[in-house]
């Protein structure tokens, strides 16, 4: 009986078991469709976050974006203002010529109100946000009483007494369109004016030879050579002749001066000398094109004698006497790593530095460093404590080799060689001889030949940004490699700012970054070790003195394209031996006397005509957002 009641109780049970088994998937269902409006609520709000901060995100770029236009434009028309000074001009003729604002104002519009302007096409990283700007709506205006007279008397157009300068007030008016990622837009304006004190020099003026895009002392009219046809661009001068042949087409964007009260025109088997612009015989003409005119007959510009200041500015930084440096000189001013001073009787190498000991640490007294015989010298650039921009010079001498870093934003020269390392409170400082002003500039001053100068690698900057430079041997400096500017100052290429030619001033690339090669003896030979046979030199370049004979001239291998951003100034042309040569002339050599520190330097006789030096104030007297975010 009992077996009996244990065997019938058993399918009771199961059938139990059996009516629970779909409570658990009831659950599992219930739990996951909790957890999947969780996990949409949660994915809502996240991308309701993101596009609410990507809008606010793209607005504030797009601000940004506008902001910069307005920068980028108000530098443009400022430059541009200086621009319309021309190199020389009458005494009593006002240096900015009426009507200057509307070529001004079209310029405007046409380098940045065509179509929306990145920000790589001005120079800025290609990996920077991108942002974008269009600028509209430009007014600019020289009102009537907008130029006024100094140290005179009369108006503008007709200055009487003894004018020393004018002052011209530019309004100006700037809308700006900034866009980022999407189509949010922001639109803001700027009013103000532009003060432009032009103040005149004397009619015997001192002039860097960096003021010439080419200078050429010595070329005989009509000698069997002729100009390579291309473009020039710069101010052209030649203390003789000129000669043109019939291989091409010439272009000088610049004025052209001859002392040479004629040109030589090659022709196949005759030259012409002519006192004109062209030059035809039978059926070929040659007709240079001179964009800003042709003048001939005009005085000699005196040479510099040799190059005492150069080596003088490394001493005092003043670089103004012309006494040669004598063995007692160097060994009262200049010390080697080691803090031993130069020997009176001379040294045959070694790298000197003008420091003295102050209270136990050595500090900076003049204007460079020293070299002692002949190295290679390596330019390059680093970023030091507290994100300080460095110029780093690496001097090699045999086995040797010494470093010199100059920090300007710490203060600090620092040499080192080997594992001997010191710190020297101070830079180099160039010294203004009247006002003994000062200014951070390095001359390094080799007495003997630079063997091999170049950056740290093609492509790579040599010179940094806010390092003004001067690179001079007693003898000749061959050039190796690449040496480039960290920031370029003018376009390389035909619109690359919208509209406008090569050499065209960048805005906002102007960071003082200036670099002077010079020997008043030798040659700058151009010896390319550059696997690609392309060479790029953005510097002054000047081997010229009175009486020398020295030019820029290949010594190495061919060089496919051979590309100058600064200038020539040689008392001789030389032989290339390049396929392509472009020549950018720095434009910034032509406004305010700026030049590489203690580059060589003329007293110019300009006779009834004057040139000036231009500074500019901008004040701004409304700044408007126009956009609503809402």
């Amino acid at each position: 009986m009992k077996y009996e009641k244990v065997r019938n109780l058993r399918p009771r049970r199961r059938q139990a078991g059996k009516n629970e088994r779909g409570i658990a998937l009831i659950t599992t269902l219930l739990i996951l469709m909790l957890m999947t409006a969780l996990i949409l609520a949660m994915v809502f709000s996240v991308r309701s976050d993101m596009l609410m901060n990507g809008y606010y995100r793209n607005f504030r770029g797009s601000f940004y974006a506008a902001d910069s236009g307005l920068n980028a434009a108000r530098t443009y028309l400022r430059n541009q203002v200086v621009a319309a000074i021309p190199a020389s001009f009458s005494v009593t003729q006002q240096p900015i010529a009426l009507g200057t604002d509307a070529t001004v104002q079209a310029n405007l519009n046409s380098a940045f109100g065509g179509s929306y302007q990145t920000f790589t096409s001005q120079g800025q990283a290609s990996n920077s946000w991108p942002g974008r700007y269009k600028v509209t709506g430009t007014f600019v205006l020289n009102p009537t009483n907008g130029c006024s007279v100094l140290g005179g008397g009369g108006t503008c157009q007709a200055p009487t007494g003894a004018v020393t300068g004018y002052r011209y007030i530019f309004n100006y008016t700037l809308e700006s369109i900034g866009q980022a990622q999407s189509t949010q837009a922001t639109t803001l304006t700027d009013r103000g004016s532009v003060t432009v004190n032009v103040t005149l020099k004397p009619v015997n003026s001192t002039t860097s030879f960096a003021a010439w895009g080419l200078f050429v002392d010595q070329w005989s009219i009509c000698d069997g050579t002729s100009f390579v046809p291309g473009t020039i661009s710069g101010p052209v001068f030649s203390n003789d002749s000129f000669n043109f042949g019939t291989t091409g087409s010439y272009i000088f964007t610049d004025t052209v001066t001859l002392h040479n009260a004629k040109a030589g025109y090659q022709f196949n088997n005759k030259c012409d000398q002519v006192a004109a612009a062209s030059d035809k015989l039978g059926g070929q003409t040659i007709a240079p094109t001179f964009e800003a005119g042709l003048s001939l007959g005009q005085p000699a510009i005196p040479l510099p004698a040799n190059d005492y200041n150069q080596e003088r500015a490394v001493l005092d930084g003043k670089g103004d006497s012309n006494s040669p440096v004598s063995k007692s000189d160097l060994h009262n001013s200049v010390m080697d790593i080691n803090k031993n001073a130069y020997p009176n009787s001379g040294a045959s190498s070694g790298v000197f530095l003008p420091y003295s000991i102050q209270n136990g640490q050595p500090t900076f007294n003049g204007g460079g460093i020293y070299v002692e015989g002949s190295a290679t010298v390596t330019l390059s650039t680093a970023t030091g404590a507290n994100n300080s921009p460095q110029q780093i010079f690496t001097i090699k001498q045999g086995s040797t080799t010494t470093k010199v870093t100059v920090d300007v934003l710490n203060n600090l020269t620092t040499v080192n060689s080997g594992s001997t390392t010191l710190n020297i409170t101070g830079v180099p400082q160039m010294v203004d001889p009247v006002t003994n002003a000062t200014s951070p500039a390095t001359m390094l001053y080799a007495n003997g030949s630079i063997t091999s100068l170049s950056g740290p690698g093609q492509g790579l900057p040599a010179i940094q940004d806010h390092s003004a430079v001067t690179i001079t041997a007693a003898q000749n400096v061959a050039i190796t490699g690449d040496v480039l500017y960290k920031t370029e100052p003018v376009t390389m290429t035909q619109n690359q700012i919208p509209g406008q030619p090569a050499d065209t001033l960048i805005p906002g690339n102007d960071k003082g970054q200036v670099l002077g090669i010079f020997t008043a003896t030798g040659d700058i030979q151009l010896n390319n070790q550059q696997a690609n046979g392309n060479l790029e030199v953005d510097a002054a370049l000047a081997s010229i003195s009175q009486g020398g004979t020295g030019g820029l001239i290949n010594v190495g291998a061919h060089i496919n394209t051979l590309t100058i951003v600064g200038g020539r100034i040689t008392n001789k042309l030389k032989a290339g031996n390049t396929t392509t040569r472009n020549q950018y002339f720095d434009r910034r050599f032509s406004q305010n006397g700026f030049a590489p520190p203690w580059f060589p330097s003329t007293t110019v006789t300009l006779g009834s005509v004057t040139a000036a030096t231009a500074t500019t104030t901008v004040q701004r007297v409304q700044w408007l957002n126009q956009s609503s975010y809402f």
